[in-house]
C-alpha cells in the first residue's frame, strides 16, 4: 500500500523544536515530495537532516496550476510509493494547499497519515479564551468595503446569536487595514483576539474589546496573524 505523509512545518523561524522528533526519521527516508514552495521545502528538509541529498529527491509543486503534478503523483500512488506533503508553514491541507492530493490518495486507497505539528489556527483558538466547542474558520474576508464591512457584521452577529467563535486571516501586509475595518464596523464591546508570531519567543496572543484595539494597534504589519472574534 502507498503512503501519503502529511508533514507539519514550523510556523516561526528557528522553531524546529516544535516538530516532533519521531518525524525526523520519516522525513529523512521520503524521496517523493509534494510541496507548496520548492525553495522553502528544500531549506526545511535540510534543517531536519543535513545528510539528505536534495538532488536525489523528486519534488512536485502544488498550487493553482496543480493538475500536471497530481497526474504524476497518481502514478507514484499506483506504484505503492511513499510520498510526503509539505506546506510552507504549519499543517498541510489546513488553510494551505494539499487537499486535492489528499482526496486523490483517499480515492485510490492510499494510506493517509496526518502527523502532529504546530497549527496557527488551533493555537490562536486555544489562547483566545473563546468557545472552543463551537468555532468556524472563515479564511480570508473580502478585501474592500462595503463587502468587508458586511462580512464583519455577519461574523459579529453569529458570535452574539450562537456563541460560535469566528477565526479569519489576512495577507500580512493588510493586517492594519483589516483591524481598522474591524474597529469601524464592530460594537466597542465586541471581543477580538489577535495572535501572531505564534511559537516564537516574541509570541503575541491578546484578547481585548474592540474599543481597546482602536488605540492600541499592535506592531504586526507583514506578520502572519490570526484574528479571532468571540465572547
Amino acid at each position: 500500500m502507498s503512503l501519503l505523509h502529511l508533514i507539519p512545518c514550523p510556523i516561526a523561524e528557528n522553531t524546529l523544536h516544535t516538530i516532533p522528533p519521531y518525524l525526523h526519521e520519516i522525513i529523512s527516508r521520503i524521496k517523493i515530495w509534494c510541496v507548496e514552495d520548492l525553495k522553502s521545502a528544500r531549506r526545511y528538509l535540510k534543517s531536519v537532516d543535513k545528510q539528505i541529498n536534495i538532488d536525489e529527491l523528486t519534488f512536485y509543486v502544488i498550487n493553482e496550476h496543480q493538475q500536471e503534478a497530481l497526474t504524476a503523483l497518481l502514478q507514484h500512488i499506483k506504484n505503492k510509493e511513499e510520498i510526503g506533503l509539505l506546506s510552507d508553514a504549519g499543517c498541510p491541507a489546513v488553510a494551505d494547499p494539499g487537499s486535492a492530493l489528499v482526496a486523490m490518495a483517499q480515492q485510490y486507497d492510499c494510506r493517509v497519515v496526518p502527523h502532529v505539528g504546530p497549527n496557527s489556527l488551533l493555537l490562536a483558538l486555544m489562547g483566545s479564551g473563546f468557545n472552543g466547542q463551537h468555532f468556524k474558520f472563515n479564511g480570508y474576508l473580502p478585501v474592500k468595503n462595503p463587502e468587508l464591512g458586511k462580512a464583519i457584521k455577519v461574523l459579529e452577529q453569529e458570535v452574539k446569536l450562537t456563541n460560535c467563535t469566528q477565526l479569519f486571516i489576512e495577507a500580512p501586509y493588510r493586517n492594519r487595514q483589516l483591524l481598522e475595518s474591524l474597529c469601524n464596523s464592530c460594537h466597542p464591546e465586541t471581543m477580538l483576539c489577535i495572535a501572531y508570531n505564534l511559537t516564537a519567543e516574541n509570541e503575541f496572543i491578546v484578547t481585548k474589546p474592540i474599543k481597546f484595539w482602536k488605540n492600541n494597534v499592535p506592531d504586526f504589519n507583514k506578520q502572519p496573524a490570526v484574528f479571532v472574534m468571540g465572547s
